[in-house]
């Protein structure tokens, strides 16, 4: 690979920059203020180190309408996923043992649907149409009394496409049942208000937004049953145990801190851009997930092109310099089509064929007029070499 090549990284659905000003406030928890936030009652550097992790809290559940006591710090949207979902399932004492989940969510939600199966409870798929909004019929069909939780995505993190979450959380609560929502994807992309749109427990994560890996959030409305699922110490409410990640929680409250809708509006006009130059270049673009933009997280575009499998596309690109991913980041190593397109009722082929594009605020417009040139040289040169035409 030659040394100079301009290097576009448009993986960002996956994970950002870390902004420099986020990166410069850390290092403040790692060189001087480094105590233990749990020490806060034994000696000074404690409590620097605690008055760091009460700003962040603060600061993540004003962005939110949110009460600071209502936010729990984690490892990440993973974590805030498996606490929020088993949580409350062995907190329950109703004898309700129903979960349902949309069938197009992280694999950190179904899986964890799939765990508290094996426990005995019942778990149930709700269908989407063909962009991803989940079919509101079908979740009145199969939400009853007997329904603890529904947990569906406020922005999918593959396709894009945002639910109406204030009309599922009315559903959801008619039948006395708890909404959780993965918010991993849309936390800042989208306005998410946890009082107006009625959500019980909501996962967020820094590292989508430029702050740093490793940590993440799970609000926790007062008064939900909720559990902690290892043990441990008593730290965060008693909820998560374990020495508290000073730097990450300061970090990510610092990235909250200095986010701006102008860096939403700007990576909204580079995906159209982009979105704009492909079709005018190249032919056989179909776009994934939500027609209207408006309802599709801001920096999210996911194509396939006709006649062509995905992988391919992804590996001539990064030997260009371009870093794009089929599928999801988290489950591109296998082989298999992305369940989500599939579960939107795709073919194999379509499924297979994914690409998906995401911008930050750090894209320019020549990276966006380099990545279409190459795209359209690559798409071609593998139609060229395509059974399927």
């Amino acid at each position: 690979m030659v040394n100079n090549i301009r290097k576009v990284y448009l993986d960002n659905n996956a994970t950002t920059k870390v902004d420099e000003r986020v990166i410069e406030y850390m290092n403040i928890f790692f060189r001087d203020t480094y105590a233990v936030a749990s020490s806060q009652f034994s000696h000074t550097p404690g409590i620097k180190a605690k008055d760091a992790v009460v700003k962040s809290r603060n600061i993540i559940a004003e962005s939110i309408n949110a009460k600071a006591d209502e936010i729990i710090f984690t490892s990440g949207a993973t974590e805030a996923n498996n606490l929020a979902i088993k949580g409350v399932a062995y907190a329950d004492k109703t004898n309700r043992d129903k979960i349902i989940i949309s069938s197009i969510e992280h694999f950190s939600v179904y899986q964890t649907a799939e765990h508290l199966r094996k426990d005995g409870y019942k778990v149930e798929y709700i269908k989407v149409d063909e962009e991803g909004f989940v079919d509101i019929e079908d979740l009145k069909t199969k939400i009853d009394e007997k329904t603890l939780l529904v947990s569906i995505c406020i922005g999918n993190h593959e396709v894009g496409t945002i639910q109406d979450i204030s009309s599922i959380s009315e559903i959801v609560h008619s039948r006395g049942a708890y909404l959780h929502s993965d918010g991993a994807a849309a936390y800042l992309q989208t306005d998410i208000d946890v009082i107006k749109d009625n959500i019980d427990l909501l996962s967020i994560t820094a590292h989508k937004i430029y702050g740093p890996k490793g940590v993440g959030a799970l609000f926790v409305k007062k008064n939900i049953p909720i559990v902690k699922v290892f043990g441990g110490g008593f730290q965060e409410f008693d909820l998560r145990p374990g020495t508290e990640n000073v730097p990450g929680i300061a970090g990510f409250g610092k990235a909250v801190e200095i986010y701006s809708k102008k860096d939403s509006e700007f990576a909204y006009n580079m995906r159209n851009c982009l979105y704009k130059e492909l079709n005018k270049n190249i032919d056989g673009v179909i776009l994934n997930g939500a027609s209207d933009f408006s309802k599709r997280l801001c920096n999210n575009l996911n194509v396939s092109f006709e006649y062509i499998e995905g992988e391919s596309v992804v590996l001539h690109l990064d030997m260009r310099g371009i870093a794009v991913i089929t599928g999801s980041a988290c489950f591109s190593r296998s082989l298999q089509a992305s369940h989500i397109l599939l579960a939107m009722g795709f073919s194999h082929e379509r499924a297979h064929g994914s690409i998906r594009f995401s911008t930050s605020k750090y894209i320019t417009k020549d990276d966006i007029h380099y990545t279409v040139t190459e795209v359209k040289d690559v798409i071609e040169k593998l139609r060229k070499l395509s059974p399927l035409i």
